[in-house]
């Protein structure tokens, strides 16, 4: 039988100590839990630490773009080497893979990602993917690595997606893990801490938002901390950190992608009567539409804000928002149902 794909992401404050240094206390670890994985799971690993690596070698490092982009330069074959040795007592070969919003927005360079990581596990070879930063487009980034991870895992179809952190979990108002959240609503959201990490770009929100994406979409995620025993093999079990538990739909791998990799270009926000239209699995008409927040063409991918203002779906657009300003509404459709994603 084929394996099921297993995401595992690191952010930088989990495998870096705070002068920046790639922790190969935790990077042996890594390899020994992941090694122990691999015949159950075709493993992709997204990996932070590249920026937080490479910084020190920039004795005036202010944050700025360019020197982002230098310090990854700097940083990425640090840490994919590190990586390396630590694997491969263990007979484990990697594949470094640096990824670009663009991948995962045009559809047909995503299916070519696809198969290149295919052609990998074939091999027993784990990919190890982490941005470009060095050539990224400021404007077509990955907004963390915790997107790049829940991307993957949504395009691959995998079965779980691991969020490796700081901290030992989602913690509640006495600072207790809450081992388990069905569905991530506001109230859920409302736990995570707005601080980061001072070597990360994400946070418990970021964390949350993308885990939600992710059960939305049939994956469960848990967010847990290396600081555990065999962390790792405990995550997959769901025996560390918090669970965030998968809702059980059916959706076709094009939608997946629909809701995850394409570019999101604009913004309308519907009425009631739309939302419950929606919600019923029809098409989205233009009389329901009651702003036009963002503009997008034909052909683009959009949001829907619900009546409160929160995103209820995706959808690509039949017309341009443009040409919906002057016709009359009644009867235009905006998205066909088959094009809509409820999130």
């Amino acid at each position: 039988m084929k394996k099921p794909i297993l995401v595992i992401k690191f952010g930088s404050a989990s495998i870096t100590n705070t002068v920046g240094d790639i922790d190969e206390r935790i990077v042996l670890e890594i390899a020994r839990q992941v090694a122990q994985l691999q015949q159950r799971f075709n493993i992709v690993i997204v990996s932070s630490g590249a920026v937080a690596a490479g910084k020190k070698f920039l004795p005036n490092y202010g944050g700025t773009l360019a020197e982002r982009k230098a310090a990854a330069a700097i940083g990425n074959p640090l840490l994919l080497g590190t990586y390396s040795t630590y694997f491969k007592p263990f007979k484990i070969a990697l594949a470094q893979s640096l990824c670009e919003r663009q991948h995962f927005a045009n559809r047909h360079q995503f299916l070519q990602l696809k198969q290149t990581y295919e052609e990998l596990w074939k091999n027993n070879i784990i990919p190890v993917a982490n941005e470009n930063d060095v050539v990224s487009n400021k404007e077509l980034k990955f907004s963390d690595n915790d997107e790049l991870a829940t991307l993957i895992a949504v395009g691959f179809g995998a079965e779980t997606i691991l969020f490796t952190t700081s901290v030992p979990g989602v913690l509640d108002a006495n600072n207790q893990v809450i081992p388990r959240i069905e569905v991530i609503d506001k109230a859920a959201l409302s736990l995570a801490r707005t601080d980061k990490s001072s070597v990360g770009l994400g946070g418990m929100t970021s964390k949350l938002n993308f885990a939600r994406l992710a059960n939305l979409l049939g994956i469960q995620a848990v967010i847990y901390s290396m600081e555990t025993e065999n962390a790792i093999l405990k995550a997959v079990q769901a025996q560390t950190g918090t669970l965030c538990v998968r809702q059980v739909k059916k959706v076709s791998s094009r939608n997946k992608w629909l809701a995850s990799g394409s570019l999101i270009r604009g913004e309308v926000q519907i009425d009631r009567g739309a939302e419950q239209a929606l919600l019923d699995r029809n098409s989205l008409l233009a009389v329901g539409i009651e702003a036009i927040i963002t503009d997008f063409e034909s052909g683009e991918v959009f949001h829907i804000l619900g009546p409160d203002k929160h995103i209820l779906a995706v959808a690509k657009a039949k017309v341009d928002s443009r040409s919906l300003k002057g016709m009359n509404l009644k009867n235009i459709e905006v998205a066909h149902a088959d094009d809509i994603v409820l999130l």
